[in-house]
């Protein structure tokens, strides 16, 4: 196999020779300095490209994964027409310069009146909404949308690589989480693999207890209170956790959304919630009740955080607190269990078999709840809602978390349930708002941001 080719991104500075090129070239040199301290791999001219030829010759030399088109000065729409004629569907950002000197003198770059003659010709040329920046290079604001604009675009990059597994069919009435493998590889990029919950039963059920020593030791380091699980269930455990490890690393799987119940307490009789947790912490988002687009909203949460996603329902809504309670039965990543009590053993709450994970989840003063959903016609939408995660005990039987929102958690509740958003939530530790706000402009898709 090919080594895949790192993430590029092409700066595409326009402009006309007849505006004031000192402030021109000032702006290109303190942007290029900026967009490589964000980007390894920076493809630039030597300096503006002052006409449609030139711009013409230095896409010659690019094949980017972004293309960030700056006016350092004003330009008409046929430069950035040139750019989208080139490249039809590479995700494109347009940054517009704040005016240098406002002294009743010189215009010197009038790079806003540019940046509407190209946002017309990109959005006409669309149909649909792009990330745009406004500012000079040294501006925080500046850096921080630069910065979600790569992280965006990186992770579309990342989402056509994806392979995605969903393991079992949904459960009656879950449908909303069912995946099509042509809509994920349409929307996304991304290829869904799908296969039956008793290849995993049937590979658990092949191991022996010394084949899978080394898991049980490993889960043993993350879990407090495993050794006082029923020791057959503590047994099947470990054969779970080899069978889902050992699936993921012989598929190339980067994702997955496993059946959960009932078929692992029926017929194998010992639930999955624990495996899924450290999936999650291994680095494989895994989402419970095989939601496929709950373990792709993880995914992504996951490429922009670093770090793994809280998966649940909005399970409990505090109107004078202002915050709503995300639960699930006992499968959140070991690695958000709180300090002080770690990530404790315990039952299911419904079917009282074990092993699944108990504890209330560590605070954050910075948190996202996102969701890849659809609308009741079939479209792909994004809900994106930014708030903070308290320090709070676990709230019920199972891992839980209480999220502040910025916004009102009444409102967003009745909002949400109004518009028909799915039962399940990926719960992001840090502010990934921004970014996939410029994901869902370069996917195509609605976003809404509460």
């Amino acid at each position: 196999m090919s080594e895949r080719r790192p993430f590029r991104l092409a700066y595409v500075p326009i402009g006309v020779p007849t505006f004031h090129q000192e402030s021109a070239l000032k702006a290109f040199d303190d942007s290029l300095a900026l967009l490589r301290s964000l980007c390894d791999h920076v493809d630039a001219p030597e300096g503006p490209l002052l006409s449609v030829e030139a711009v013409s010759a230095f896409l010659d030399t690019v094949d980017p994964d972004l293309i960030v088109l700056q006016n350092t000065t004003f330009a008409n729409a046929a430069y950035a027409s040139e750019v989208l004629r080139r490249f039809r569907e590479t995700p494109l950002a347009l940054w517009t310069l704040r005016e240098p000197v406002v002294d009743g003198g010189r215009l010197r770059l009038n790079s806003l009146t540019g940046a509407y003659s190209a946002g017309n010709a990109i959005r006409r040329f669309r149909d649909r909404p792009f990330p745009f920046v406004f500012g000079a290079a040294g501006e925080e604001k500046v850096r921080a949308s630069l910065d979600a604009c790569v992280r965006a675009a990186a992770l579309k990059k990342d989402l056509a690589s994806l392979r995605l597994a969903q393991i079992g069919h949904t459960p009656q009435g879950f449908g909303f989480g069912r995946a099509l493998d042509l809509d994920m590889l349409e929307t996304f990029g991304t290829e869904l693999l799908s296969v039956e919950v008793r290849e995993l039963l049937d590979k658990a059920k092949s191991y022996s207890d010394a084949e899978c020593e080394a898991y049980l030791r490993d889960a043993s380091g993350r879990i407090v209170g495993l050794e006082d699980t029923p020791e057959r269930n503590r047994r099947d455990f470990a054969r779970l956790y080899k069978a889902y490890d050992d699936f993921v690393r012989e598929n190339g799987v980067g994702a997955l959304a496993s059946r959960c119940w009932p078929d692992l307490f029926t017929e194998f009789g010992t639930p999955v919630c624990a495996v899924l947790g450290i999936m999650n912490d291994l680095g494989i988002p895994a989402a419970c009740e095989a939601d496929a687009y709950g373990a792709l909203s993880m995914y992504m949460g996951r490429r922009l955080t670093g770090q793994p996603a809280f998966f649940g329902d909005p399970a409990s809504l505090d109107e004078e607190e202002n915050t709503i309670t995300f639960w699930h039965c006992g499968m959140a990543p070991c690695s958000l269990a709180r300090e002080d009590t770690g990530a404790c053993a315990g039952e299911h709450c419904n079917r009282h078999i074990g092993p699944t994970l108990e504890f209330g989840c560590m605070p954050s003063d910075r948190a996202t709840v996102f969701r890849t959903g659809r609308t009741p016609e079939g479209h792909f939408r994004f809900l994106v809602v930014s708030g903070e995660i308290l320090d709070r005990p676990k709230q019920f039987f199972g891992t839980s978390l209480v999220f502040r929102p910025r916004g009102s958690a009444e409102e967003i509740v009745r909002r949400t349930v109004r518009e028909g958003w799915e039962p399940h939530y990926a719960v992001l530790y840090g502010d990934a708002a921004e970014p996939l706000a410029f994901l869902a402009d370069m996917l195509g898709l609605e976003a809404v941001i509460l």
